[in-house]
């Protein structure tokens, strides 16, 4: 995992941390250089620096958080703010594909922010660049703003207001692909609250449903034709890619799974056993999801993870650890593809996919409780580089997590009572 050594310094308040850092920090592998000074003659091309960017030696990750006012872009290893961001009402935050920018879900529609570092590839090398974070003021309008998917170098966004579905290659993200007429759109026949992904063959998987329900999917081809749907997934909700492609739907009774035209329904060991949020990688054949098995319930206590593999179109749960639960904001998928669950006992315990077993716990927070209302602030998880990201709402901190070894190696207080959290890694990704 890349790892600075600034972050062992976070243990530290943060303002200590950072008078430490100034006098400590090893000499980067490149010095920083203003990009209108960066020699391009010295290759003789351009190193597609921006203006007001500084070179710098090695990618810089950045996570923000959102709160009640705005979203903070904070530096990824010191927890430093670099930008404060105004938005009205509740946001939502989204990490786009492209390794730079974010996408806020807010009032007019999708926002896109640059998080200020990105990498640019030149032959056998890339030159990695830091600027001021800022919004970029792009906004892909919607009613209301949903779901924002990330897959194969194409962004989806879903507007549950409208039906409205966009979709565009990620690297056009912040000039409006819209507006340049270089995204596909689409309109589901009746609005919901949906989810839709574009398929690396230009096929389209997106929810079927009214303001009153889901009931499954449909495969859409490159003209927006149907060529195969599903019907059978009651409160359909949320997606995720595995290997070999596969797109991975939720249902309460299951999930359905989706391989080319085919599309299969793996049903779950209760009655009722809702899986409604799925994190795939696109290595690993296993899609970890929540599960939820009591309809009456106003919170879910539940206690047991879900394991979809999609090789054998089978799922099997596993329990945590003292019956600790849990809730969708507080799961992950690390760098190997294991299982990455934030207990309400304030462990993060690791998951052997494979196995399907718990291999680690490790404390990070103090007990919490899940509430009911899901946009009250709670510990939410981001994983990023082999590093959890972990908000605790409770102290306005945030910490980083070594997932393969346990260690909580920074800490940091925050200005804002954290929300929402995500980030980039401040370079190109595959």
């Amino acid at each position: 995992m890349r790892r600075s050594p600034l972050l062992a310094l976070t243990a530290l308040p943060l303002s200590l941390a950072l008078l430490a850092a100034c006098g400590s920090e090893p000499e980067p592998a490149a010095s920083e250089t203003s990009a209108s000074s960066t020699p391009a003659e010295e290759e003789g091309h351009d190193h597609g620096a921006e203006e007001d960017a500084t070179e710098v030696g090695a990618a810089k990750a950045r996570v923000a958080v959102s709160y009640d006012g705005g979203v903070q872009v904070l530096d990824a290893a010191t927890f430093e703010v670099l930008a404060d961001i105004p938005f009205e009402g509740f946001t939502r935050l989204n990490p786009l594909g492209d390794g730079r920018h974010m996408m806020v879900s807010a009032t007019g529609g999708f926002h896109v922010i640059d998080a200020g570092a990105w990498s640019q590839p030149h032959g056998d090398h890339s030159h990695y660049y830091t600027a001021e974070p800022h919004d970029t003021e792009v906004v892909y309008d919607a009613e209301t703003p949903g779901h924002v998917v990330n897959h194969g170098g194409r962004t989806t966004l879903f507007d549950d207001g409208t039906g409205h579905v966009v979709s565009f290659d990620t690297e056009h993200v912040a000039h409006d692909a819209v507006a340049e007429g270089e995204a596909r759109e689409y309109t589901t026949p009746a609005a919901h609250h949906g989810v839709a992904v574009e398929r690396t063959d230009g096929t389209v998987v997106v929810t079927e449903g009214t303001e009153e329900g889901r009931t499954g999917i449909r495969i859409l081809d490159a003209e927006n034709t149907e060529i195969a749907a599903n019907d059978q997934c009651p409160n359909t909700h949320g997606e995720t890619v595995a290997a070999d492609e596969t797109v991975v739907i939720g249902c309460s009774d299951g999930v359905l799974l989706v391989k080319g035209d085919e599309i299969t329904k793996v049903a779950s060991p209760d009655a009722y056993g809702r899986i409604g949020n799925q994190w795939g990688t696109e290595e690993s054949p296993i899609v970890v999801g929540d599960y939820k098995s009591n309809p009456d319930a106003e919170i879910d206590l539940t206690t047991r993870i879900s394991l979809i593999d999609t090789t054998t179109a089978t799922l099997r749960l596993v329990e945590l650890p003292g019956g600790t639960s849990y809730w969708y904001r507080s799961i992950g998928r690390g760098e190997n593809g294991e299982g990455v669950v934030l207990g309400t006992d304030g462990q993060l315990h690791l998951i052997d996919t494979v196995a399907g077993t718990v291999t680690m716990s490790t404390p990070v927070i103090d007990p919490w409780e899940v509430q009911e209302d899901w946009q009250a602030p709670q510990p939410q998880v981001f994983t990023l580089d082999g590093t959890a990201y972990i908000t605790e709402p409770a102290t306005n901190e945030i910490h980083a997590v070594d997932i393969e070894t346990g260690e909580v190696y920074a800490s940091g207080t925050l200005t804002v009572q954290p929300n929402e959290l995500t980030g980039v890694p401040g370079e190109v990704t595959e």
